[in-house]
């Protein structure tokens, strides 16, 4: 009589064992590809508007089902001092807004996909829900972007639009205040992910 209970039990356990090592098999993990990937803010200022680039970012990318687009994590950061106008003073002003000292990093953490719709094979349109994390200060957030994957790679490009104030920062002023930094930004993001 025990043996006969052990023994559904035991194939039970043995059976979603293997569903969790297929799961975990099966999930794609992915790197972001610094060299290849842009992300821009944009934003306008009293005299003109202007362009941070980011030269050092990265993130990870892990997606549990492929056919779905089922993502389990998504990570993204970005130095902060690596944002460049081509102004030296500009991004002084900039690393003194975002208090660069205490906070070296801008970080991105997803939540959960609030929707994700198939374009095609191998293209969605999604919706994401995440923590984002500038100058220590946290806020939920939405970033709607296309995915697109291409071999062993996964493109991630969209934008989102936001006040400089939502996250504590005082828009930068240049020149005595004559010149002064709009608070309105947006960031534009073409990021490559790849397979390791």
């Amino acid at each position: 009589m025990k043996h006969s209970f052990k023994l559904p039990v035991f194939f039970l356990t043995v059976f979603f064992s293997s569903l969790f090592s297929f799961q975990v098999a099966f999930s794609q993990n992915y790197t972001l590809n610094n060299s290849s990937s842009v992300l821009e803010v944009h934003g306008t200022s009293s005299l003109h508007d202007w362009t941070l680039e980011t030269e050092k970012q990265s993130g990870k990318v892990v997606i549990t089902n492929m056919e779905e687009l089922e993502i389990s994590s998504l990570n993204f950061s970005i130095e902060a001092e690596s944002l460049k106008s081509g102004k030296s003073s500009m991004d002084n002003n900039t690393y003194k807004a975002l208090n660069t000292d205490d906070h070296k990093t801008m970080d991105f953490s997803l939540t959960s996909l609030k929707k994700v719709t198939k374009l095609s094979d191998q293209s969605f349109e999604v919706s994401a829900l995440g923590k984002m994390t500038i100058s220590g200060v946290t806020k939920s957030i939405t970033i709607d972007m296309n995915v697109k994957l291409e071999g062993n790679k996964l493109l991630l490009n969209g934008e989102k639009s936001f006040k400089m104030t939502d996250f504590g920062i005082d828009p930068p002023k240049a020149l005595l205040g004559t010149i002064k930094t709009g608070d309105d930004i947006k960031i534009e993001f073409k990021s490559v992910f790849e397979q390791k």
